[in-house]
């Protein structure tokens, strides 16, 4: 048998083996393997870790925006019947709030209220990404619109039932340095901050049970208010973005942010109202002392008219459209960034 002289030519070349160098350790030997901060990226960039981070800086971007908007809304919303301290205009009532308190009031309660909202609105969104994966199809397939009411409405209640306690704190911290009559404090008197407040409410009204004072209306709202919200916000963005785009622009986003939070506010505003009054129901000088949900209907109505459910809406309109249009759009810069700019469709 004989063989040609490519054959003899492939059968001459020699191997190469590749010796190890003395002293060299078995994981000298191994191949690279990924680095620690690449295992990290891989770990963040996973759609539900990504959104918590992003939803907690969106959180936080959205409420320090708008602010002053959000205190006054809760001055407005907790002044009953024969209260006329803030019975004014949105420009007149921010003058008074400048000139009792500086720009000390209005920040009021701000940093209680991020540190509310970062692991609220982290919740929320990581909670959404959660539930949606129940009805897709395929991972990272479409929604409909029922579907992200739904999946956006039990996120809502996730968030707030682990927050609810540094809502109402939040709460008694917005009002407890605003000049109401009937709540004025000793000149000189320190008040009691975050954890003051909540020690007080544990101690002396009712213990575990008084730091969820009003989570029924809340949750009430919330689940409504938050379903509304991803649903409308799709839809939005659909129609901001550009034919032969996959993304609108910043405007765009902002756009739609604006759109899905003043829709969403305006259809659960009264339970918004209904939460604030029974996170202060305990607090003397207030005018009102309800007794359920439906008692606190009753009496808004009687006393101050439809309009009562109502209080604190101009304020709070003002302040929605900046507040979810910064919010979507730093919650989507952010989680592109984490996930290093990957458009992925889990909205």
């Amino acid at each position: 048998m004989t063989t040609s002289k490519t054959e003899e030519k492939q059968i001459a070349i020699p191997t190469f083996v590749m010796e190890p160098k003395p002293g060299a350790t078995p994981a000298m030997l191994q191949p690279p393997q990924d680095s620690r901060l690449e295992r990290i990226q891989e770990f963040l960039a996973q759609p539900v870790i990504a959104s918590f981070i992003a939803g907690g800086v969106a959180g936080a971007v959205s409420r320090t925006v708008v602010s002053p908007l959000e205190r006054l809304k809760i001055l407005f919303q907790v002044q009953s019947a024969g209260r006329n301290e803030y019975k004014m205009s949105v420009h007149k009532a921010l003058a008074k709030m400048w000139r009792d308190e500086g720009w000390r009031g209005f920040m009021a309660g701000n940093g209680t209220n991020c540190i509310r909202i970062v692991p609220y609105s982290a919740v929320q969104f990581s909670a959404y990404n959660v539930y949606k994966q129940f009805f897709e199809d395929t991972p990272g397939a479409q929604l409909g619109p029922y579907q992200r009411l739904f999946c956006g409405g039990i996120a809502g209640i996730t968030s707030v039932t682990f927050t609810y306690p540094l809502d109402i704190v939040r709460t008694r911290l917005s009002i407890q340095s605003a000049s109401f009559e009937t709540l004025k404090k000793t000149e000189g008197q320190k008040l009691p901050g975050m954890w003051g407040v909540l020690t007080s409410m544990y101690k002396n009204e009712g213990g575990f049970r008084a730091l969820y004072r009003g989570i029924i209306p809340t949750v009430a709202g919330v689940a409504p208010y938050v379903g509304l919200n991803f649903m409308v916000y799709e839809i939005a963005r659909n129609q901001f973005t550009p034919e032969g785009q996959a993304d609108p622009s910043a405007l765009g986003k902002l756009g739609a942010g604006a759109v899905s939070g003043a829709v969403a506010q305006t259809c659960t505003y009264p339970f918004d109202v209904l939460r604030r009054r029974f996170q202060v129901n305990t607090m003397t000088g207030m005018g009102y002392q309800y007794k359920g949900i439906f008692d606190a209907i009753r009496m808004i109505v009687k006393t101050e008219g439809l309009r009562g459910l109502y209080k604190g809406i101009v304020p709070n309109l003002l302040k929605v459209a900046p507040s979810m249009a910064s919010s979507w759009l730093s919650f989507e810069m952010t989680r592109d960034f984490v996930m290093g700019k990957r458009r992925e469709n889990f909205l």
